[in-house]
């Protein structure tokens, strides 16, 4: 099979090392980690009319290297090619390689802010999947410039409120790491906070799978042209609908 891969760029790595062992012809495109900061609409806007770009005459599938991440997944179409979405939460489910694991982990560990190695070397200015909000990448200078200084204190320490939760940072190592400066930099930035660390052995299980394809429902939906991709509240996280006629 030839596969389009349409991830985003803060599982750079993870994605790479996982086709690089596919046994299909994969392309990858990768987009900007900034679109998680512009909303669920926004970002739905833009995959949507990635995945309209693919060529059906190339490709069997498009995949998403993304979690329904702030319902960015909401809504996404396929049309002329079949499109496979992992049922997962966000990219920290991804790189935990389940979201069974991933739920067990946050119930059991509340306050938790996660680390990967995208998420240190790409996802400057922004927080963690599971912690991303509205505006809640924005700087201080930014708000100021936009609101005003007194109405940009208000709104930052609005934005930032939910940080007062955390107790505790997690390093997700995955193996692909040179060395120790990623779980470094995770240490160095829970001292700061004043925050625990713990380092948390990832998996590449969801991201070899998607590009394999071996897409069992139980962790991927596949979505058939003709429907789209709607939120279930349950753990199957996503599922199909037929699109209106």
């Amino acid at each position: 099979m030839r596969l389009k891969l349409i991830s985003c760029e803060v599982l750079f790595r993870e994605m790479c090392a996982a086709v690089a062992r596919s046994p299909h012809q994969v392309d990858v495109e990768f987009l900007p980690k900034a679109l998680h900061d512009r909303g669920g609409d926004a970002m739905q806007k833009a995959l949507q009319e990635t995945i309209d770009q693919t060529d059906p005459a190339r490709y069997q599938a498009v995949l998403m290297g993304y979690g329904l991440c702030g319902n960015g997944l909401l809504g996404l179409t396929a049309r002329a090619v079949p499109v496979v979405a992992p049922r997962a939460h966000d990219c920290i489910a991804l790189l935990m390689g389940s979201r069974h694991r991933y739920r067990e982990f946050f119930d059991a560990n509340p306050g938790v802010y996660f680390r990967s190695t995208g998420w240190l070397e790409r996802g400057e200015g922004l927080e963690p999947a599971s912690s991303v909000r509205m505006g809640a990448g924005l700087a201080m200078e930014d708000l100021v410039a936009r609101y005003g200084e007194e109405n940009a204190q208000y709104l930052f320490e609005e934005l930032t409120r939910y940080r007062k939760n955390y107790r505790k940072l997690v390093y997700i190592e995955t193996g692909l790491e040179n060395d120790g400066s990623f779980e470094e930099r995770a240490r160095v930035e829970a001292a700061e906070r004043g925050w625990t660390f713990e380092k948390l052995a990832g998996s590449l299980t969801l991201f070899e799978r998607l590009v394999a394809g071996d897409w069992s429902d139980e962790d991927f939906l596949v979505v058939n042209p003709g429907y789209r991709i709607n939120v279930r509240y349950d753990e199957n996280v996503i599922a199909a609908e037929k699109c209106a006629e």
